[in-house]
């Protein structure tokens, strides 16, 4: 028997092999150094009863279909030809380096490599790589497949379009839960994320391992019980997203991370992993910029003097970043024209772009521009001189009277490249937000690749060129993507209550400084609510915060507001932006709570939204988490005004500061006022 070590700051995973692909003897909490693995792999091993085979298939880190394994396997193949391959797999070697593990196996003409690679940030990457000698078809490839606990639920995630980001806790059973994204994109309704929490497991204490599949154009995961109580974990493309033979394949990575704090424990390493590994920044020593965009207050009427009137005023309350939306380019009067064709809308636009990026630099804003180059109009110049770029069938059903171009053909991206380049070059930009509208009509992996690939070349070409990731919102978050660019549109959705929930789910995974929040318009476009300014304010200033309505819409008192918000978001964002989001245990389900931790724990604030009115005629305490519990807090509301009448009574922290040990924050928590719904307070806290 060989075994075999990774270790990643919390966390490590053992496996064996004797003679076969190698399996995962441990996934879990760090182990001693000293652990002695043969023996931890020997009192791992099964025993056989009645109805069973004479040896008990192994689960693999690829469970083999020609050994007799009953579960789900971890690679379906076939000859070019479609005859179905079944090949046994033998261990070859182990290449070991700095904080590095590959391990290969072999069968007729097929090389199987498993790849590890423990992460500064915490969490460990795991790949597969298959070739082959010859052309060949793969209909499923899992990345290293893990096992999963024997204790404890599944949490993955779903979500719609202004819903994303919602999480579902389902118990083991025997047989399959199977997420599956088939839309040509990570998705709304299947981010790939999943959680597998133990026994009594919250935000603040117990156990929990957590996945992430590092890939945009969807995947395939199955959490399976088998018959013999089993467990497993598969992550990969979606079936059948490899379309060509070919002789060389490979998974995204699979990032795992592990905890013995909660479920904090893995949102801190996520968090830290996105934002300081997988994000490449343009300029890492500058401060998140406070963003405006525009969408929500013109759409399509693109006029100079209401967007430069609009610009003054973002300007004067604090936004140093104008985004100029959808419309701007070809004949770009709606949705259902001119996707395709990226050069300037001379009716709306005579003298290009540079009177409005003139002024909006002399109001010392920097200036993006929206593009979605994945996609094409029929009524388009591009569809028209080339029909045959569009992905898919002939015929078949639009999506916002769109299509979609095929990226794996190199003229295509080709064509993008050229037609974004010449904006970015003739044009002062530092900013793209990148859209994508429009499900794929086909399971294709070479799209997902192409769009790298672009992404790739442009930022080359581009190198100050910041992008955000917009997919109807937040359709397409994940790590694949985000090697690509900096920030994500989380939603659609600007009603502040929403987003309360959103954010603070997706905070299990994104960090604050990617993750764009807006202060929408008074009446929400997406839900009708009309939600107090400084509600609006607060949720957006838990984020990368931005507007996003039409300011001239705003009375004296919501200007005053927000200005004031907004200074506190910049005067906070520079520990903020770096700091950890950590999700309170909330013993009122009326609230939800976070507490946002610097990096040297020397400060923090308390962001508790009342989303609905509370059973109970008082507000519950909020216990805290995170802190020294030797250490004393200067704990401050800042924001008391934001009482309704009805708190009347002798709250202390109306009335001032408070200083608490840390073990009084975290066990008895703090009491806030009476609150309305629709009421953020915010309480910041310092270590004496």
């Amino acid at each position: 028997m060989k075994t075999f070590r990774i270790d990643a700051g919390p966390q490590t995973i053992a496996l064996a092999t004797e003679g076969g692909i190698p399996h995962v003897i441990w996934w879990g909490q760090a182990l001693p150094e000293s652990e002695d693995l043969q023996q931890l792999a020997l009192a791992g091993r099964h025993d056989l009863t009645g109805g069973m085979l004479d040896v008990l298939p192994a689960l693999s880190l690829s469970p083999e279909p020609g050994r007799a394994f009953q579960g789900q396997p971890g690679h379906l193949l076939a000859e070019a030809d479609g005859t179905p391959l079944a090949p046994a797999f033998t261990f070859d070697r182990a290449e070991a380096g700095q904080g590095t593990l590959t391990l290969i196996s072999r069968s007729a003409g097929l090389v199987l490599t498993h790849r590890l690679v423990a992460r500064p940030t915490g969490t460990i990457t795991l790949q597969t790589v298959l070739e082959a000698d010859r052309p060949i078809r793969v209909l499923w490839l899992a990345a290293p497949v893990l096992p999963a606990p024997q204790h404890g639920q599944i949490i993955d995630v779903s979500g719609k379009w202004i819903g994303e980001m919602q999480l579902n806790r389902v118990d083991w059973i025997p047989g399959i839960r199977l997420r599956e994204a088939r839309t040509g994109r990570s998705g709304h309704e299947h981010p790939p994320y999943l959680v597998l929490s133990g026994e009594g497991c919250t935000n603040t204490q117990g156990q929990a391992l957590a996945l992430h599949y590092a890939w945009s154009g969807g995947h395939r995961m199955v959490a399976e019980e088998l018959p013999d109580g089993r467990r497993q974990i598969q992550f990969g493309h979606a079936l059948g997203a490899e379309t060509e033979p070919g002789t060389r394949f490979e998974t995204a990575e699979l990032i795992a991370a592990c905890s013995t704090s909660g479920l904090n424990g893995i949102a801190a390493i996520f968090q830290r992993d996105l934002r300081d590994r997988v994000v490449h920044w343009p300029a890492p020593a500058r401060p998140r910029p406070v963003h405006y965009n525009c969408w929500e207050a013109v759409y399509f009427d693109h006029r100079l003097d209401a967007l430069a009137e609009i610009a003054t005023r973002a300007a004067a309350l604090g936004a140093e970043r104008f985004v100029l939306d959808d419309g701007w380019f070809g004949r770009r009067d709606d949705d259902t024209s001119s996707l395709g064709d990226w050069t300037v809308d001379r009716k709306k636009w005579p003298d290009g772009l540079n009177p409005l990026i003139s002024h909006v630099h002399s109001l010392g804003m920097a200036f993006g521009l929206w593009f979605e180059p994945e996609m094409v109009n029929p009524d388009s110049d591009l569809f028209r001189a080339h029909p045959d770029w569009m992905l898919g069938p002939r015929e078949q059903t639009t999506g916002r009277h769109q299509m979609v171009l095929n990226l794996s053909r190199p003229e295509v991206r080709e064509n993008l490249f050229h037609q974004i380049s010449a904006i970015l070059t003739e044009y002062p930009i530092d900013y793209v937000k990148w859209d994508h509208n429009r499900l794929l009509p086909v399971v294709d992996a070479s799209q997902s690749r192409g769009i790298y690939e672009l992404l790739a070349r442009l930022r080359a070409a581009h190198p100050g060129v910041e992008i955000e990731t917009c997919a109807s919102g937040g359709g397409r978050i994940d790590a694949g993507i985000l090697a690509h660019t900096h920030r994500v549109w989380l939603s659609d959705s600007n009603d502040a209550l929403e987003r309360l929930r959103i954010q603070h789910d997706a905070a299990l995974f994104l960090p604050a400084c990617i993750t764009g929040s807006h202060v929408g318009p008074r009446h929400c476009h997406t839900s009708g609510r009309v939600l107090p300014m400084a509600f609006r304010a607060w949720v957006a200033a838990q984020r990368h915060m931005g507007f996003e309505m039409d300011l001239r819409e705003l009375t004296d008192e919501e200007a005053l507001t927000l200005a004031r918000v907004t200074r506190w978001w910049k005067a906070n964002r520079g520990w903020m932006m770096a700091g950890t989001i950590l999700r309170l245990d909330s013993d009122d389900p009326a609230v939800t709570a976070e507490l946002q931790l610097a990096a040297d724990g020397g400060r923090f604030v308390v962001f508790a939204g009342q989303a609905e009115a509370s059973r109970q005629i008082l507000p519950r305490p909020m216990r805290l988490t995170g802190l020294d519990p030797e250490a004393r807090y200067e704990i401050r509301l800042i924001n008391a005004e934001d009482a309704p009448r009805q708190s009347r009574g002798p709250n202390a922290l109306k009335a001032g500061p408070l200083t608490l040990s840390g073990r009084a924050l975290m066990t008895h928590g703090i009491q806030l006022p009476v609150a309305w719904p629709a009421t953020m307070w915010v309480v910041e806290g310092t270590r004496s």
